[in-house]
């Protein structure tokens, strides 16, 4: 127990070192560069999150689970040229559309910052599968030294640049790229062995593109609030006032992605060894954690929220207290559905999470349809855009919360029990 607590803290102060220095980084670019000028940062920083999402998260928990499953690393050795390959075309189609929409995007110098993309495209795989072999190999004191690292590379490095009086955005944007080479201080990480114990099921492509493909999709419901919001007619200070609240109350959610990774080869183990009644009492757990969270969280979001987003961003940021509530509450729901999807996947049922999320991106269209149909003539338009917007990703997340713990019980009681273990 002390050990586990010792890897949890470890794990979660990487995550928070990274996510602050991070976060200074890009506040370092914006007072060197000046508002306008930091807007190609703004969408590099943007793009990478997603990368993040479809390339780090799935080829992590892709290897840490392969090595738990089958006994060894020779299904990740397998498929690696495949993946590195996948890799290499995925940095020429990315690079290739962010140079033609480049002068849309990114108006300054978009033939760099479209080889800039590509970098962050095949920089994220590599970190991704960097982070999986020190996660399979249960380094997890080098894991935290490695997610702190970028941050303090994209920090120091950014801070160099503005103490020489460097403007020019693609500077920084090379500083950004540059925080995933953290992985080249653990070149034996990407040297994968070529034994296992077990005989591989399934083929790395279909896992990743599913996991891939779920994440992004997860992805695009947590961050983009925002976007939705003013595609629906939202004022420009609801949007604002928006993103601040989701930044706030995703805090908690960057936390756990940086301590989650410990629990993919555990959670694999119990699936490979039969343990359906241990999966059972987990599943159980995650819905009664969630459900008692839920009532705290809705009054911690509508009290407190409001009066903290205006100390944080200023006074003029105000988001109201229904609106923060639902934030809140679609927060709690996105923690608990990165459990669910850690436990989707370590049954190898990353296909699940397409469904999920897609189902959860419907509910929302038909959120936002309803409230913005049912909204009665004293709500004015924006206010009803704001609160549709809200509406939709608490019940984008709900929904997905609750196909991904139905798929993960499911997956369980399929198992079949490992010698003397019940059958539960």
């Amino acid at each position: 127990m002390r050990s586990d607590t010792r890897q949890a803290a470890v794990l979660a102060a990487g995550s928070v070192v990274n996510g602050l220095l991070t976060y200074v980084f890009f506040a370092i670019s914006t007072r060197a560069l000046g508002a306008m000028a930091a807007a190609p940062i703004s969408v590099l920083w943007a793009y990478w999150g997603f990368a993040a999402a479809a390339l780090t998260f799935p080829l992590q928990h892709w290897v840490a689970r392969s090595v738990a499953a089958y006994g060894g690393e020779g299904q990740v050795r397998a498929g690696l040229v495949r993946i590195i390959s996948a890799t290499v075309v995925l940095c020429i189609v990315t690079g290739s559309a962010s140079w033609l929409l480049g002068d849309a995007m990114f108006r300054t110098d978009p033939a760099a910052f479209a080889a800039l993309v590509a970098a962050v495209t095949g920089g994220s795989a590599f970190i991704g599968l960097v982070r999986g072999a020190l996660t399979a190999r249960q380094q997890f004191t080098q894991l935290a030294i490695a997610v702190a690292g970028e941050g303090t590379i994209r920090c120091a490095g950014s801070a160099v640049l503005l103490a020489i009086g460097n403007t020019d955005p693609v500077a920084y944007g090379v500083v950004l790229f540059a925080g995933q080479l953290v992985g080249l201080a653990w070149p034996r990480s990407v040297r994968f062995g070529a034994g296992v114990q077990r005989t591989p099921r399934s083929r790395p492509a279909g896992f990743l593109g599913a996991s891939a493909s779920g994440q992004l999709a997860g992805q695009t419901i947590l961050v983009g609030g925002p976007v939705l919001l003013t595609f629906l007619g939202g004022s420009p200070a609801d949007v604002t006032a928006l993103f601040a609240g989701l930044a706030l109350f995703r805090a908690p959610y960057t936390l756990a992605i940086g301590v989650l990774p410990r629990l993919t080869g555990r959670l694999t183990a119990l699936v490979v060894d039969g343990r359906r009644q241990t999966l059972g009492r987990m599943h159980r757990t995650v819905v009664v954690v969630t459900a008692v969270l839920l009532p705290p969280a809705a009054a911690v979001g509508a009290f407190i929220g409001p009066p903290v987003i205006r100390w944080v961003f200023g006074a003029s940021v105000q988001l109201g207290m229904l609106p923060t509530s639902l934030v809140s509450l679609g927060s709690v729901l996105a923690m608990s559905n990165l459990v669910a999807t850690v436990t989707v996947l370590a049954h190898g049922r990353a296909v699940a999470l397409i469904r999920a999320w897609g189902a959860g991106a419907l509910a929302a269209v038909a959120a936002v349809s309803a409230v913005r149909v049912l909204a009665v003539p004293s709500i004015a338009a924006p206010t009803a855009s704001l609160l549709a917007t809200c509406i939709a990703f608490a019940v984008a997340e709900a929904v997905a919360f609750g196909l991904l713990i139905i798929e993960g019980v499911r997956a369980s009681r399929a198992i079949v029990p490992g010698p003397g273990h019940d059958a539960g």
